[in-house]
């Protein structure tokens, strides 16, 4: 075994035992709960090692770079990153599932074109608490006009909310309002179930009050200031 490929086993096991833990502690069914390893800046050569350890779920924010690792290593992949525009097209190429949609004309967009490559796609609206553009999301007021948007497409499946709280909130708080208002949305969207939320920092929070798609990176990759 390379000191690499160790590494990530162990940090990987101990992310694992972590969630199976919160997990337990919310009186959760682990099965519900999706691993996402956000591999962004580390080589494909990482992800090929994750998922030969396993793991089949991988997370992105640069459409090129999910481009090209896609190509080498097979596995669900998901998109995170802000949504442009000239930029659908391309992700649509790669991406199985995308956590980060908040606007309307991006999901008109995106419709028309998995309808034109016969596919379909999984997708979040993505949440915001406190309005701030830079990281994108919409305010909850505005969630049913997109909902309904999707739910309505031909070619894209509504799976849930994606929120990503301001570093300033306390987490417990800020959770549990997600928590709340994705209960809401549900009772609009009965099928719309999936929560993505929670990060290397603060999963443990976000599984005690719901979430079912978990985005870590550091803690199993390590310092992002690794270069093979």
């Amino acid at each position: 075994m390379t000191e690499r490929r160790e590494f990530l086993s162990n940090s990987l096991q101990d992310v694992k035992s972590r969630i199976a833990s919160a997990a337990q502690l919310a009186g959760r069914d682990l099965a519900e709960i999706t691993l996402i390893a956000v591999t962004k800046t580390y080589p494909a050569s990482d992800v090929a090692i994750l998922r030969d350890l396993g793991e089949s779920n991988f997370g992105e924010n640069r459409t090129e770079e999910g481009s090209m690792k896609s190509l080498e290593v097979p596995g669900i992949w998901h998109y995170q990153g802000q949504v442009q525009s000239r930029k659908l097209r391309e992700i649509a190429s790669w991406a199985n599932v995308i956590h980060s949609l908040d606007q309307l004309s991006h999901i008109e967009k995106l419709n028309r074109i998995c309808e034109e490559s016969d596919r379909k796609m999984g997708v979040f609206i993505q949440l915001s608490l406190d309005g701030a553009p830079d990281r994108g999301g919409v305010a909850e007021e505005e969630l049913a006009v997109l909902g309904d948007a999707v739910a309505t497409s031909s070619a894209l499946e509504l799976k849930g909310l994606m929120c990503v709280p301001p570093v300033e909130y306390e987490h417990q708080l800020a959770f549990a309002e997600i928590a709340q208002i994705h209960q809401r949305f549900i009772g609009r969207f009965p099928s719309a179930k999936s929560l993505s939320a929670g990060m290397s920092s603060d999963f443990e929070v976000a599984i005690a009050h719901g979430a079912t798609h978990i985005r870590v990176g550091s803690q199993i990759l390590g310092s992002r200031a690794y270069h093979p």
